[in-house]
């Protein structure tokens, strides 16, 4: 404390807030201690024990294969060398897609296809915060852009049974770290579609036709706005595509598609897991 003018004055004293600080942290660190010790953190793809929540091991990180650009700037599928701007896939030259854009974080393989299936399958809800980092890594540019997150909708009979859509759990993390206003009701199911995996792409292309709707009510929400889809995979981009549709057809500005995972052009299995 100092006086002027018979004034007192207090003046901060820096050891003192280091040592406050230091405080703070250590108790944070003591409260955290039992949840560790009854929850330790375990690798996101194969489930030994990591350092911190969200992480990969090192046997399964070399695993993961990263989506990097150079891109297609409209499927988002990498080239094996820079081919300049604005040059196209073939896949996107040959049956250009309702939506803008479509980014995806990872390849559809190894530890990335078991971290979609403890999802989807296992209900192990709590990856979807970590995919989602990757996902707004891979996704920066479309989700400066968006107005709106939008998950891919299951049907309800579907969602009663499974009591959760994986789709929505990456797309409500993805508005959390953005920001973005999250609506998960912008778009139905109306149709009860055959589960996509075991399906060639053209009978795929058919099971999800006319099975999304925007409902009237949901339509205020995206009209003449840049909707951002959430999905789990992008397998042959038919379920996405026949959201982007119905989104545009509701009134949508534009569409873009942001997965967390990736089939490739040419890694295509009719078993592969694919969004339901």
């Amino acid at each position: 404390m100092l006086w002027w003018r018979g004034v007192s004055l207090h003046v901060a004293d820096p050891v003192h807030k280091i040592k406050t600080i230091a405080i703070k942290d250590t108790a944070r660190q003591a409260l955290g201690w039992p949840a560790r010790m009854l929850f330790p953190p375990v690798c996101a793809g194969c489930r030994r024990h990591v350092s911190q929540p969200g992480v990969l091991c090192g046997a399964c990180w070399p695993k993961l294969r990263l989506l990097e650009k150079p891109w297609c700037p409209v499927m988002g599928t990498p080239f094996t060398h820079d081919m300049g701007d604005g040059f196209l896939s073939a896949e996107a030259i040959a049956d250009p897609p309702p939506f803008e854009r479509a980014r995806a974080a990872v390849v559809y393989s190894g530890v990335a296809r078991q971290m979609v299936q403890g999802l989807k399958y296992q209900d192990r809800t709590d990856l979807a915060p970590w995919m989602a980092r990757w996902m707004m890594r891979a996704g920066a540019e479309l989700i400066a852009d968006a107005d709106v997150v939008v998950p891919v909708p299951l049907h309800w009979r579907r969602f009663f049974r499974r009591q959760f859509n994986q789709s929505a759990e990456l797309a409500r993390a993805v508005s959390t770290l953005s920001g973005l206003p999250f609506s998960p009701a912008a778009i139905r199911r109306v149709k009860l579609t055959r589960q996509q995996v075991g399906l060639e792409r053209h009978e795929r292309e058919e099971n999800v036709r006319a099975a999304f709707r925007v409902p009237p009510e949901a339509e205020i929400d995206i009209a003449g706005r840049r909707v951002l889809v959430i999905d789990d995979v992008f397998t042959t981009g038919a379920t996405v595509r026949a959201v982007a549709k119905a989104l545009k057809k509701g009134g949508a500005g534009a569409v873009d598609v942001l997965t967390f995972a990736r089939v490739l052009p040419g890694d295509f299995r009719a078993d592969e897991s694919a969004t339901i």
